[in-house]
């Protein structure tokens, strides 16, 4: 606590001033180059994590579907008339 005090007691007004300054600074610069900023933070997420392209996206997509179909079927087979339902709605997909 004594070691909080002492710090408090140490700033003075011109270095409080210095300090409001820079952190305006800063905060300007950030505010000025914010589209270069989040430009720069999208392409580093695109080269740790790359976009798929269209035809990973649709098989990702049927893979999906098709196990979401499978688990259905799983899931209901005491019931005949929703399984029969559920495979029609296989074989088209």
């Amino acid at each position: 606590m004594s070691t909080i005090i002492s710090v408090v007691q140490n700033i003075s007004l011109i270095a409080a001033g210095e300090l409001a300054l820079a952190s305006g600074a800063v905060c300007a610069l950030a505010v000025l180059f914010k589209p270069l900023l989040r430009g720069l933070a999208r392409a580093a997420v695109l080269v740790v994590k790359p976009k798929r392209s269209k035809e990973e996206q649709l098989q990702r997509r049927q893979m999906r579907d098709a196990m979401m179909l499978k688990r259905l079927l799983n899931s209901m087979e005491g019931d005949p008339s929703h399984a029969a339902e559920l495979r029609a709605m296989a074989s088209r997909a």
